[in-house]
């Protein structure tokens, strides 16, 4: 798929969402109740079931200019025509233009991806999943609670760093510069500096309270 090519360029509804920051591959689950959004939601399942997510910059008043587009997977229709529907992430775009904003947004974007990596980043990978069991393993003893990673984690280093970014909590600007890098080693640079962070943290934390105990 080429980065920046006329072949690559299309229309596309576009959804702003304050604080969400959607990657490729993770799932999104939506509840659509705005009329506009209803509107949005009923014209794309006539269609090809795609819209982008942008994530909605409450500093600069406006969407971000890269986002992940989303398919609808399952969708349940509600009184009043809301909706709730699931979405999967599929590939990134950047927004080059505004068509319409009414009564919905459609923008013209082109689709986005990684470079092809220079070396082999297994190696990085696999470190980066390390620093994340150990970040899970203790947050479960801090907490009390059980915490486990899931079976299908994945291996691939370009799937595991959508995976990671998009399950840091509480820092979407932080996930917006992760979704907008197109070097996949940056990317997992990046989040290794958080887990990394995040570990050293929780350890504290831990050996602070086995010295209470």
């Amino acid at each position: 798929m080429a980065s920046s090519s006329s072949i690559a360029v299309r229309e596309l509804p576009l959804f702003p969402l304050p604080e969400v920051v959607l990657f490729p591959g993770r799932p999104l689950p939506l509840h659509i109740f705005e009329f506009r959004y209803r509107i949005m939601m009923n014209t794309i399942l006539d269609s090809d079931r795609r819209f982008g997510v942008l994530m909605w910059d409450p500093v600069q008043g406006q969407p971000a200019a890269v986002g992940c587009c989303a398919e609808i997977i399952h969708f349940q229709r509600l009184p009043d025509d809301r909706m709730k529907i699931l979405t999967l992430g599929q590939q990134r775009f950047r927004v080059l233009e505004y068509i319409r904003e009414k009564p919905y947004r459609v923008g013209l974007v082109e689709w986005i991806e990684d470079k092809p990596p220079e070396k082999d980043l297994r190696s990085m990978a696999r470190e980066v999943e390390q620093l994340l069991r150990d970040v899970v393993r203790l947050s479960s003893k801090l907490t009390d609670q059980r915490i486990e990673l899931p079976d299908d984690l994945p291996d691939l280093p370009i799937e595991l760093s959508y995976w990671v970014a998009s399950n840091l909590y509480g820092v979407a600007s932080e996930q917006q510069t992760l979704l907008e890098m197109q070097d996949t080693a940056r990317r997992l640079e990046r989040e290794s500096e958080i887990l990394t962070s995040t570990r050293n943290h929780l350890a504290a934390r831990t050996a602070l309270k086995d010295a209470l105990k």
